[in-house]
């Protein structure tokens, strides 16, 4: 571990799913910089304190946090290194957040969230330059090490024509009978319900939700899987970025990929309206949001029903795979991470998301910031990244063909 000061670092929504995962990824043996102090700020002070009672590490410090006040998120982001953005993006906040940190000139990053923000964000680069700020935005899994994979393939090319980039879940274990969502049931309605943008001959389109079906024949425990396009922020930033954009890239896709049974359900839902989770109804008089109804049927379903949920366990490919030339023939380069189950992740929601999260972070302390707004392929080197995955027991490979 390097011999630099310690650091101070705040996690916004870090006593959530996502945050509590990038706490203690940041407290474990796996720390790339010495850390003085983190910041749980959160709007749930029961939940702060059942996560510090967990850990019980006496760096962590309590912070209750209505996002919604300027004066309490001033504070909140106030005489920090580094500020974790984990509040869910659909929310609403994330502007809010990124304006203050930038107020606050201190160094930002976020898991992303379905490119909702990211051009307004990537549009304050300037901004951000002139403060002497940086900020990189959409650090989880997908987008995040997502990106990094992009611009391992995209290095290993000479020109590239294309890059297609995926992610599938798959269950191994007796059928769940109960609906447990992946991550944010908000996330998920959005992937099916929204439309996305695509990177189409050599410019950005938008296209329809589920649209893009393609099958592609993966190792087990996969198989054969069906893929479909979802709204994501990579292929907002990855075919724009430098050492990619100047390569003659003409294509760049997301697409998703969820557990058979799983991804049923979802349609069903969405094909029952809940795809318009946010569009209040008149319910008995009064005016209820969609997902605050479906949220509560799912997580009263999931506690009356506990033990009725088998156990499984969760596998993850993230692929890319680019095609274009090397020295002068044609060449296609496939960048994949696996993440399977693993005793290291017992006490995580989404491990890949929120250690990807907390790379991300310590990189940037350890010296990779510089000011502006990033995406992850235009900021991370790509041996060092993977050094840290490794680490957390992601399996990493790139073969060129």
């Amino acid at each position: 571990m390097s011999e630099a000061k310690a650091v101070r670092i705040a996690i916004l929504g870090g006593a959530g799913l996502m945050g509590a995962g990038i706490v203690r990824d940041l407290i474990s043996d796996r720390a790339i910089v010495p850390i003085a102090a983190i910041r749980i700020a959160d709007v749930s002070r029961p939940r702060i304190e059942a996560l510090i009672a967990g850990l019980g590490d006496r760096r962590l410090e309590a912070f209750e946090l209505d996002v919604t006040d300027p004066a309490r998120l001033a504070a909140a982001v106030a005489g920090v290194d580094i500020v974790i953005n984990a509040v869910p993006t659909l929310l609403g906040h994330q502007m809010a957040i990124f304006e203050a940190c930038l107020a606050a000139r201190v160094t930002y990053t976020d898991l992303g969230g379905l490119g909702t923000y990211t051009v307004r964000q990537k549009a304050m680069h300037e901004r951000f330059r002139a403060e002497g700020v940086a900020a990189v935005i959409g650090t989880g899994a997908d987008p995040g090490m997502s990106n990094v994979i992009c611009r391992a393939v995209a290095d290993e090319l000479d020109t590239v024509d294309r890059i297609n980039l995926y992610w599938a879940a798959e269950l191994v274990g007796p059928e769940n009978p109960v609906l447990v969502p992946p991550y944010s049931i908000s996330t998920v309605l959005a992937e099916y319900a929204r439309p996305s943008t695509q990177f189409l001959d050599g410019r950005h389109e938008e296209c329809a939700p589920m649209s893009g079906r393609e099958v592609i024949d993966l190792p087990p425990p996969w198989g054969r899987s069906e893929f479909m396009y979802s709204p994501h922020s990579e292929q907002l930033t990855v075919p724009l970025a430098d050492g990619i954009r100047d390569k003659g890239i003409r294509e760049f896709t997301w697409k998703l990929h969820l557990p058979h049974r799983e991804h049923e359900a979802w349609v069903g839902l969405v094909k029952a309206g809940f795809g318009d989770f946010d569009d209040p109804v008149a319910v008995g008089g009064a005016s209820v949001r969609p997902l605050d109804v479906l949220s509560a049927i799912i997580n009263r379903n999931i506690e009356r029903h506990r033990d009725r949920i088998p156990a499984q366990e969760s596998h993850e490919i993230h692929f890319a795979i680019g095609r274009g030339t090397r020295a002068g023939v044609p060449a296609t380069a496939r960048c994949e991470v696996i993440v399977s189950p693993d005793p290291m992740y017992r006490d995580y929601v989404d491990a890949a998301t929120s250690m990807n999260a907390s790379i991300a972070a310590q990189l940037l302390l350890a010296g990779t910031a510089k000011p502006g707004v990033w995406a992850p392929e235009e900021i991370f080197d790509v041996p060092a990244y993977f050094a840290e995955m490794r680490k957390r027991n992601f399996r990493t490979s790139l073969d060129i063909a």
